[in-house]
């Protein structure tokens, strides 16, 4: 046992030690030509070398399992007792080296999980009652304390800013390496960096509940996460394996020629089959870790590259969740009534008075007088500005003073309402001023990324939402959605995605990760825009970090590129077998040189799937917003 365990420990050392007896070898052949010397040296290298093979196979033997070690090794014991020194040599070195190659390649692969394992907070400084700080370690931590952040440092809990402000870089959470501005009340992540300023910060979460834990953990069990091609390619290598041993026994007893026995077993090593599919999943799942994606595991990825229709959520999906000012149609000179109409709405607590306070900020001045106003039910607010009424609110408040609108005003109120905007007209002096359009305005990156969707595949685009039929079908026509429908609660939802799969679909839902758990869930792929939200991370089979179109568009992309990638693989192996058993019957194929082409394609297959390491989608520009710039003189 302890000599099995030092030759593990050493099979790197042994590899090369075979290749400089290798070369010994060669060298005394082709120069010094003593006759002992190059044989000693292949039946050393072919020794040592087999050592670490030959264990393993009688280690998966013990296990019930025919390994490709058991191939190899057995090739090599038969080259050995013919005397073919130098192929049992070469054979035992390019197996090692090749198994070498591949874990340095395989390590690259999951580099994105190794960075955001070293980039874990381990140290804090804990704020103590008296407001003097101490150097703790983060397991020490618990919910409640308080801990400071300086620039330069790391955000070790999940918690919220309570003092300080300054910039904070979450690149290891959500993928986006813009600095984020935050000040009191603002949520953090653990593993953040402070990029300036000093914060303090109450713990929400600590330890192995952080975000930051959490999102390590899950990508760390997606990697592991068998695929359906590499379920398949395990299963098949279970009687693969036994075939090529009866196959290599039947070619013996038929051709009473050992040495081809024993080269069929050498090439029929399925190295590059068994490695393909899983460096495909590793690369593509850690390139989606690196871009805050967070794909959970190989069956999802192949799941998500079949997906022909996705269903949208609508409010803080497809739309920013907040109201704004989309638009504004004016019809008087006299600018400063938004300045009264601004300090009219800020007595008001209504969403629609509070987006248009927010827009109109600009206009209201420091040493500005409160305006007295009167709340009409069902109509409005009025106000004085100038020693004249200053109507806010709908088309009948301003009817009932005697402000009648125009044919042309009132196709424009009619316009703004076909978009899906809660209008609010203001009136003044007997005449309407303006018309403000309020809406939850469309995410600016959704129009691009959804005709990127469509570029890659996607054939059906389905809106669900609890909003009112107009405000939907606006938004859905100005982003080229294929469906609509409205008026929906969380169990219509997935009534509806139950439909588009019973239809033979292959759906993903695309949701906020809170109200959406019930469709995130019954769809065939769950994708939640969460912001790392628990629900999100825990529900859906894909979460985007940074809550974008931009994410979404490249996770559907990757999903399509890795099992591209995977195909890919599994093509080179079958077809290097091919291309070795036919060298073979002509007789342009040995062991040896079988060999090296079985070990090249296993790096072909690696380095093949590498290149997933680096992808990133290309998505046209959106066009600008519709909305209208708000004057701000």
């Amino acid at each position: 046992m302890a000599l099995q365990r030092y030759i593990y420990a050493h099979t790197n050392p042994i590899t090369f030690w075979s290749a400089g007896l290798i070369i010994v070898g060669f060298l005394n052949t082709w120069f010094t030509h003593i006759s002992y010397v190059t044989d000693v040296a292949w039946i050393i290298a072919s020794v040592i070398a087999a050592a670490p093979i030959i264990l393993r196979a009688i280690s998966a033997l013990k296990a019930k399992v025919f390994s490709i070690e058991l191939l190899v090794g057995i090739a090599v014991i038969g080259a050995f007792a013919i005397g073919e020194f130098e192929e049992s040599a070469i054979v035992t070195f390019l197996f090692l080296f090749g198994s070498y190659l591949e874990q340095k390649t395989l390590a690259k692969t999951r580099g994105a999980i190794q960075s955001l394992t070293e980039m874990a907070p381990t140290t804090a400084l804990l704020v103590g009652d008296d407001g003097t700080t101490e150097e703790v370690d983060v397991d020490d931590l618990e919910e409640g304390n308080v801990v400071l952040v300086k620039a330069g440092g790391q955000v070790p809990v999940d918690g919220k800013v309570i003092d300080g402000t300054g910039y904070v870089n979450e690149a290891s959470i959500t993928g986006e390496s813009r600095p984020v501005n935050k000040a009191d009340g603002d949520g953090v992540f653990s593993g953040a960096m402070v990029e300036s300023g000093t914060l303090q910060i109450e713990a929400t979460q600590v330890g192995d509940e952080t975000t930051f834990s959490k999102i390590i953990e899950l990508v760390e069990e997606a990697q592991d996460t068998k695929s359906p091609a590499e379920k398949f390619i395990d299963k098949f290598a279970q009687y693969y394996t036994p075939a090529v041993l009866i196959i290599a026994i039947l070619v013996f007893v038929f051709s009473r020629d050992l040495r081809l026995a024993i080269t069929v077993l050498v090439l029929g090593c399925p190295g590059a089959l068994v490695i393909g599919a899983p460096v495909s999943n590793v690369a593509g799942i850690g390139n989606g870790a690196k871009n805050g994606i967070l794909i959970k595991g190989g069956d999802v990825v192949e799941s998500l590259a079949k997906v022909d229709t996705i269903v949208f959520d609508k409010t803080g999906t497809l739309t920013t969740g907040k109201m704004t000012v989309a638009d504004m149609q004016t019809y008087t000179d006299d600018q400063s009534l938004l300045a009264g109409v601004a300090q009219i709405e800020k007595t008001s607590d209504h969403p629609l008075a509070q987006a248009i306070t927010t827009n109109l900020a600009a206009h209201i001045k420091d040493d500005a007088a409160t305006i007295e106003t009167e709340t009409i039910k069902g109509r409005g607010m009025v106000g004085k500005w100038a020693d004249h009424d200053l109507y806010v609110g709908n088309a009948a408040l301003l009817q009932d003073n005697g402000i009648n609108l125009t044919a042309e005003q009132l196709t424009d109120l009619h316009h703004m309402q076909d978009e899906g905007q809660s209008t609010v007209l203001v009136g003044y002096q007997g005449a309407l001023a303006f018309i403000l359009g309020v809406a939850d305005t469309v995410r600016p990156e959704v129009p691009g990324a959804l005709a990127a969707l469509k570029r890659q595949g996607i054939k059906h685009l389905v809106m669900l939402t609890g909003d009112n039929q107009a405000t939907a079908q606006a938004v859905a026509e100005s982003l080229g959605i294929d469906e609509v429908h409205a008026d929906l609660l969380p169990a219509d939802k997935v009534t509806f995605v139950k439909k588009f799969q019973d239809m033979g679909r292959k759906v993903a839902f695309v949701g906020d990760g809170i109200n959406d758990s019930p469709s995130l869930a019954t769809a065939s792929v769950g994708i939640a825009m969460g912001g790392g939200t628990d629900v999100a991370i825990e529900t859906a089979d894909v979460v985007l970090m940074q809550s974008s179109f931009t994410a979404l568009n490249h996770a559907v992309g990757l999903a399509k590129k890795t099992s591209a990638n995977t195909k890919e693989n599994i093509t080179i192996a079958i077809g290097v077998v091919i291309f070795l058993l036919i060298g073979l019957v002509y007789g342009y194929i040995y062991m040896a040189s079988g060999m090296f082409v079985h070990e090249a394609s296993i790096l072909i297959v690696i380095f093949n799937a590498m290149r997933l390491i680096g992808y990133h989608p290309s998505i046209a520009k959106s066009p600008k917003p519709v909305a209208q710039q708000l004057a701000t003189n």
